[in-house]
């Protein structure tokens, strides 16, 4: 990763990419960092690009009860009928809180983004597509039975249950999210059909508070769990020498038929809610990275998804635009200037300045992990922290 992969050049490769302006339903309301507007400006930075120029944009459909059913229990989603249609909250499943406040059609809204990321996996999984986007999903905190951190149903987890369903053997599910990846954890601890890798800030210092070396998985699927708890204020150097020093290896060694990841961007600098340091031009490379793996180890099939991401103008536009980017085969190179209508679009809206370039004027160097163990560096004792504990459960030496 220390000389950038560029993405493939196949000019026919056919992508699902799930979008529709009823995506911009899922709304906690004014105030809240779960904004719409995030998802509304990338689309609009991806189509001014031209990322999209002759693709076909598949508007998600709302999930069916029984589909959501896979993951969630039944009493949950007629909870989350109910808060919906009538505001009523229900706070032991986590509706009606400050990080999931009720609002207006909730079920629909969460039920879409899950048809969006279930749509998308079947249309790769099938052949119709080689890859799958939907950047309105990526909602990995909740829980079977319970809303949590912005996220009222799985679509991730109901993604990787419908994949399982229709005859996959393996699915690896990879998350760099700033926060740990809880819910599709949980969903999947004691199947050893899953890998779930999760790459964050530690939950010793952000929400939700788990996701420590030590979590591996359940007794039928030890090692199928894998989190790298990174220190607050790693930058990129760090970030990128954590996932080159697990996923590759991780993803090799499983061999899953379908590659599912979450790009959720709040690792960014600017992002209000973690104490990360990525930039864009990293979060980028990582795309990257997680697409070639995919073409290696699963025949190109791939399911990326959004996630988190608060940094409304400066951020997650750009970087989910290079997502759909590097999906579709068309990677955008960071020194590319942002175009002048969507400069001007965010201005009328917010009354500010956007980002000048799609890059943050940085050139991301990783430190490989073959260069050798530093104990007197953090992100190096964490790295080994879950090597020590995950890989031997997989057949790999951790000390390699």
């Amino acid at each position: 990763m220390a000389a950038e992969p560029e993405g493939r050049d196949e000019d026919d490769v056919v992508v699902h990419v799930a979008w529709a302006p009823d995506v911009l339903d899922y709304d906690f309301g004014a105030g809240h960092p779960m904004s719409p507007e995030r998802l509304d400006l990338t689309f609009r930075l991806a189509q001014s690009l031209g990322v999209l120029d002759g693709v076909d944009l598949v508007p998600p459909a709302v999930a069916s009860d029984a589909l959501l059913r896979t993951v969630h229990e039944a009493e949950y989603v007629a909870a989350v009928r109910e808060a919906g249609a009538h505001g009523t909250p229900d706070p032991e499943r986590g509706l009606g809180t400050s990080d999931d406040p009720v609002f207006p059609a909730m079920h629909e809204a969460s039920a879409r983004a899950v048809g969006g990321s279930v749509e998308a996996a079947l249309a790769v999984w099938s052949g119709r597509a080689r890859h799958g986007v939907n950047v309105g999903g990526g909602l990995h905190h909740a829980m079977p039975g319970a809303a949590s951190g912005f996220c009222v149903y799985n679509d991730a987890a109901v993604a990787i249950r419908a994949l399982l369903d229709a005859g996959a053997r393996r699915v690896a599910y990879v998350d760099t999210d700033a926060h740990h990846g809880d819910g599709v954890q949980a969903v999947f601890w004691d199947d050893p059909r899953v890998l779930t890798i999760s790459i964050h800030e530690t939950g010793a210092a952000l929400f939700p508070g788990t996701g420590f070396p030590g979590e591996v998985g359940g007794p039928a699927a030890r090692g199928y769990a894998v989190n790298v708890a990174l220190p607050s204020r790693t930058g990129d150097e760090g970030w990128l020498r954590a996932f080159d020093a697990v996923v590759p290896d991780a993803l090799r060694e499983f061999a899953p038929d379908v590659v599912v990841s979450q790009h959720g961007c709040d690792a960014h600098v600017l992002d209000p809610l973690t104490r990360l340091r990525i930039s864009v031009d990293a979060q980028r490379l990582v795309a990257v990275r997680v697409h070639e793996l995919a073409h290696e180890v699963s025949d190109g099939r791939w399911v990326a998804l959004g996630g988190g991401g608060y940094a409304v103008v400066d951020v997650v536009p750009r970087a989910w635009t290079h997502l759909l980017a590097v999906a579709l085969h068309r990677p955008v190179d960071p020194t590319t200037p942002v175009p002048r209508a969507w400069l001007d679009l965010v201005q009328q809206r917010h009354g500010r300045q956007g980002p000048s370039t799609m890059g943050d004027g940085v050139t991301p160097v990783l430190r490989p992990w073959s260069s050798g163990y530093d104990p007197g560096d953090e992100v190096d004792r964490a790295i080994r922290a879950t090597r020590a504990a995950a890989f031997p459960y997989l057949g790999l030496d951790p000390e390699a």
